[in-house]
């Protein structure tokens, strides 16, 4: 492998490499010593964006003759404002290094299905659809692909997930961090196009996906892509914008701005599996906590035969919980007796951690995995040109007729219309029952 990295600052190879080893020693999860350090820099070279498609080229060329063979696979990963991609995309194709190559694109992929469509119609001028990787962090949490081996691989799960046995399912993701100089970019973008369209969405889509014909790519991706196909359009009254006070008051921020920070929303997939069942999806700037959960909600028994005060019903439905966070966990729900004479119920759970198996030191980072995927061409977590279209198209009444913005407290969990939104239901969070912290 070698890296060739490139940018409007103006570096040397030497100068990209001090920047590289201080990431590195920041933010690595595994120690590196002094002798991998300098295992890996020799591997890094550095073409300046003002030294043209040419300066790329040599670059690229230099690289790949200190690497054994005659078919190297080249990756691009264009970390790059939105407004930048295209033009990224045309260096690569005058530099002529689009040939044996995969391109990986960050969100956001369009900003409406207009926009959307003309983006992925300029990239397909360029690089077949094969060879375009559409990143998304959150489906490179190890959490999150948990999700198809818990209801994929055991019997007693798949056959309850289905509208006749689940109630509802939540979707929610805030986050307490603000805009970190962000203010333009979000400007133009919002919570609905920066988190739902490209995280929750997808999500939504392992949570709801029939079984796939195979565990490979291509029927991972037609069975999301089927759900896509069944959402229903956003309606406006379905969705709560909210934007936090003192937002307005951030560097690049318009004074009178009308962007969300925060929206919630309730959909529907509309076929036999999941018809009337609605999928709430929630996320937001700083908010009281960050998390990152999914909530399965189970029908409750349609008749009690439990005594008045016994306690059932008490602490809602049963709830299966995925918490895909960087610590995955989940938890089971259920309500069982308190030991001693009479019938008297409490909420009772099960849990599992990842932090509490041998496995804990094998888990990834999301991009580690995704960019080692793309490197293998593996597109399992990755999304198609029609997905991201067909998102964009169930989004456009949404966008065409966007609700009041509703001012929100820092610290808070959003606007006070959300409980109108989810009644009868209630949100997850706050979690009344912490998670079990274990000490390993």
């Amino acid at each position: 492998m070698r890296v060739v990295g490139t940018s409007l600052d103006e570096l040397t190879p030497d100068a990209f490499r001090e920047l590289a080893e201080l990431a590195i020693r920041e933010h690595s999860t595994r120690t590196i010593s002094d002798e991998d350090w300098r295992e890996f820099a020799r591997r890094l070279d550095f073409a300046p964006i003002s030294a043209g498609p040419q300066g790329l080229r040599e670059a690229v060329l230099r690289a790949e003759s200190d690497l054994p063979g005659d078919r190297e696979q080249r990756l691009h990963y264009l970390s790059v404002p939105p407004k930048a991609a295209l033009a990224a995309v045309r260096t690569i194709a005058e530099a002529g290094l689009v040939e044996r190559s995969r391109v990986i694109m960050e969100k956001p992929f369009g900003t409406d299905y207009a926009t959307a469509v003309v983006l992925n119609a300029k990239l397909h001028e360029v690089f077949e659809e094969e060879q375009i990787f559409r990143i998304d962090h959150f489906l490179g949490k190890e959490a999150a692909q948990n999700i198809l081996a818990f209801r994929f691989a055991n019997g007693l799960f798949e056959p309850i997930w289905h509208r006749n046995n689940i109630d509802h399912v939540q979707i929610d993701v805030p986050e307490t961090l603000g805009l970190s100089q962000r203010g333009d970019f979000y400007e133009a973008t919002g919570a609905y196009r920066d988190m739902v369209v490209t995280h929750l969405f997808q999500i939504l889509a392992f949570t709801a996906m029939e079984p796939p014909t195979a565990l490979e790519p291509l029927a991972i991706s037609r069975e999301k892509n089927k759900v896509f196909r069944s959402m229903q359009p956003l309606q406006p009254g379905d969705v709560v914008r909210g934007q936090y006070i003192g937002y307005r008051d951030e560097p690049g921020v318009k004074p009178d701005s009308e962007t969300e920070t925060f929206v919630a929303l309730k959909c529907y997939i509309d076929n036999w599996r999941w018809a009337g069942v609605p999928f709430y999806l929630r996320t937001g700037k700083r908010m009281a906590e960050g998390a990152r959960i999914i909530s399965i909600a189970f029908k409750e028994p349609p008749q009690s035969m439990f005594p008045p005060g016994s306690g059932i019903g008490d602490n809602g439905p049963d709830h299966l919980t995925f918490d895909l966070a960087d610590k995955a966990r989940m938890s089971l729900s259920f309500y069982g007796k308190r030991p001693g004479p009479g019938f008297k119920l409490d909420k009772l759970s099960m849990q599992f951690s990842m932090q509490e198996t041998s496995w804990a030191g094998a888990v990834l980072e999301a991009y580690e995995r995704l960019i080692y995927d793309a490197a293998r061409g593996d597109r399992t977590l990755f999304t198609s040109a029609s997905g991201i279209e067909r998102l964009w198209e169930i989004s456009q009444p949404l966008l065409d007729n966007p609700p009041l913005v509703r001012p929100y407290e820092p610290g808070s969990y959003g606007p006070n219309q959300i409980h109108q939104l989810i009644a009868p239901f209630t949100w997850r969070l706050p979690f009344e029952r912490k998670w079990r912290d274990t000490k390993f």
